[in-house]
């Protein structure tokens, strides 16, 4: 299931995997659109093999829940809110975005 996962994590610049009911994952959502960047959303209560993908994140993310929302920026782990969030704060997320070919919208 990881391989489905980091293919689906290709696929664009900016992938972030949440669930429909996280409000974890609607802030981390919205920063991505405030910052008009055009990620990917994949919704993983939306996907037949949700519940799998999402241990298969727990995994990668050394067991370290929560699973949700994770965040991949250029086909890479970046984590959750905390570290999306401690990025942006930093003035590290943009350029990490902007290094991985995200495209602006």
């Amino acid at each position: 299931m990881a391989d489905r996962v980091m293919k689906l994590a290709s696929e664009r610049a900016v992938v972030v995997f949440t669930l429909s009911s996280c409000c974890m994952c609607h802030t981390v959502t919205k920063l991505m659109q405030d910052l008009s960047v055009n990620a990917l959303v994949h919704e993983l209560d939306s996907d037949p093999r949700g519940k799998e993908m999402e241990r298969a994140l727990l995994k990668m993310l050394g067991g370290r829940g929560p699973a949700i929302p994770a965040v991949f920026v250029g086909g890479n782990l970046v984590g959750g809110t905390n570290r999306v969030m401690s990025l942006h704060l930093a003035g590290e997320l943009v350029p990490m975005l902007m290094n991985a070919g995200a495209r602006w919208v």
